[in-house]
Parts: C-alpha cells; structure tokens; sequence
C-alpha cells in the first residue's frame, strides 16, 4: 500500500527547518503548499504501484497492447478467434508466455481437450521400410509422407445450409478455424498435419 498525501505532508513538514518562519500548523501558508505538493507525491506513489500490478500479464491492463507486442500478438489464429475483450486477450497472452509446447502425442492431445475437443486421437502414419509386409503403403520421402500424421478430433462444429443461404454454399460444413490454427502452428515443423473430424 501507498503512502497516503498526509504521510508525505508529515514527510516534507519533518524535512523543513524549525522556527517561526516555518510554522507547522494547520492554517499556515506553508502547511497549503506542503499539503499541494504532498497530494502530487502520493499521486505519482499510487501510479509507481499500479506499475507493478502492469508488469504482471495476468493483472495489466494499461500495458496490455505492449505485452501483446511483446509476445507476437494478435497473429493469425487469434485474430481468428477475435478475443476482443480484456479479459480474453489478457487469457492468450498469459497462455502464449506460459506454454511450454511439446511433441508428444500426450501433448497435443491435452492441447486439443484444452481447446475444447475432448477425445481426440492420434494416427502416426509409419514409414515402409525392408522389413515391412508387402500390403503396407508406401510410405516414403519419395512415393507418401513418412512425417505425417492425423489428429482425430470429434465433430462439433458442424453447420448445415439453410433455406435463406446461397445456393453456392455447401451442404453440410464442419470445422473449427481457430483449433486447426492452433494445432497447425504448433505442429512440429518437419511433420505435415491432417485434422479429421468424426
């Protein structure tokens, strides 16, 4: 807690010589100017501790717009996700400075449920090799994608055509722009995705 503008009165009145040409009661010249300097002293302690409350992420408001700067927001998959308010945008900067990613198929699992989508599975495709059966697909850098894989997610976000809507929309859609964001960007970047639904 701040220093309130009596404290720094009493500070600056304490500070000042004795006699009677400083005269420390209540009605006195000096005591006015004393009380006008001490309000602006606990103005600028009040705005040094709201300092501190914006150097933490998870509390800034004012610094918000830096942070973000900061940490490579907006980009491309919350601009799609268009958390405008604090609230929210202080949520993905908190969660891109603290996330520490991973590679594992436990992570991008728990990643998917962390996004909404409990229940998600992992196919890893496996690359031909000498010893494979003679029906497995080649799977080569030449001929397949020894470095794809899938993740399954469940069907959600399904939208179907209406009445009122063109007739050059589809029939049936399904999809979540900001999970297949998400889970593009922090695939690794040798690997290539694919994202199903079921």
């Amino acid at each position: 807690m701040g220093l309130t503008a009596t404290d720094y009165r009493d500070q600056l009145q304490a500070l000042t010589p004795f006699g009677p040409a400083w005269p420390r009661d209540e009605g006195a010249a000096l005591t006015a100017l004393l009380d006008g300097l001490s309000q602006e002293l606990a103005r600028v302690d009040a705005r040094a501790l709201n300092l501190v409350d914006e150097s933490d992420p998870r509390l800034t408001y004012e610094m918000l717009t830096d942070w973000e700067r900061a940490a490579g927001l907006p980009d491309a998959c919350w601009i799609l996700w268009n958390g405008s308010t604090t609230a929210s945008r202080r949520a993905a900067l908190v969660q891109r400075l603290t996330s520490v990613g991973g590679q594992s198929r436990a992570y991008f699992i728990a990643l998917a449920a962390a996004l909404g989508y409990a229940g998600a599975t992992i196919t890893e495709f496996t690359p031909f090799a000498c010893g494979s059966v003679c029906t497995a697909p080649l799977n080569t850098a030449s001929a397949g994608w020894p470095w794809a894989w899938r993740i399954t997610l469940p069907l959600l976000t399904v939208t179907v055509m209406r009445c009122a809507d063109s007739c050059a929309d589809a029939i049936r859609t399904w999809g979540d722009d900001v999970v297949e964001c998400v889970l593009q960007r922090l695939r690794p970047a040798h690997t290539t995705l694919q994202i199903a639904y079921v």
